[in-house]
């Protein structure tokens, strides 16, 4: 047997690659349904144009995260609404995959893509710590020398820890904060460069996630009750 609230916490789990944050918060879950140990959801985007890669993800994520409770039976994810709905529904229902859904238009691989979204989603992380700490005092100049330990306790600390464990790279204490992608330092010259790409690309983040959740409240009114506040960030 599976509850609700079990499904209900597995999908807070599945992340719009693009926007960062849980399809639960963005609203972006139309419908759950648990009927003894078999689950169904329904999904709904802002768009019915939205790159149905990014869609493709997310649904098949969400498929992943429920057959991973324990005692769960049959699971049923189906997209509504988008101009791909009957290719991924058809995809998900066979577990086909990315490549095995679209075919020859897949001209990357799932795991490509959501790599390229993850070291975004660090990058945001990482300035939004970073930039808290400069407007609580500290000189940019020291923020070359800033480790994991340094960092402030709380939700952005906690968000950028997860998302360098996702890329592979160290949450020891001693750890480099402001690092590239593969985890190396940058020299002390680059850091305001490099902090100004880190801060255009969470603008840019928090831009699309401000703009996907009203274009979902325009389309289907009744999204705005399942969308989750918009918590703090750094702006």
């Amino acid at each position: 047997m599976v509850t609700e609230a079990q499904a209900r916490r597995a999908l807070d789990t599945v992340i719009d690659p693009e926007l960062d944050e849980p399809i639960t918060d963005l609203g972006f879950v139309r419908s759950l349904e648990v009927s003894g140990s078999a689950v169904t959801v329904h999904l709904r985007l802002p768009t019915s144009f939205c790159s149905p890669n990014f869609a493709y993800l997310m649904a098949s994520d969400a498929k992943d995260a429920l057959s991973a409770l324990p005692g769960i039976g049959e699971v049923a994810v189906f997209l509504d609404d988008h101009h791909d709905s009957d290719l991924i529904n058809r995809g998900l229902a066979a577990d086909a995959g990315y490549r095995g859904t679209f075919g020859h238009e897949a001209e990357e691989s799932l795991a490509e893509l959501r790599a390229t979204f993850r070291r975004k989603a660090h990058t945001a992380a990482m300035e939004r710590v970073l930039t808290a700490m400069l407007r609580a005092g500290l000189p940019e100049d020291e923020l070359h020398d800033v480790v994991l330990g340094d960092l402030p306790p709380g939700p952005a600390t906690t968000a950028l820890l997860r998302r360098r464990e996702a890329l592979g790279l160290s949450t020891e204490p001693s750890a480099f904060a402001l690092v590239d992608d593969d985890g190396n330092r940058y020299p002390r010259e680059e850091v305001p460069l490099r902090l100004q790409f880190a801060r255009s690309i969470r603008i840019s983040i928090d831009g699309n996630a401000h703009f996907c959740r009203g274009l979902l409240r325009t389309r289907y009114p009744e999204s705005a009750a399942d969308q989750s506040p918009v918590k703090e960030k750094v702006s």
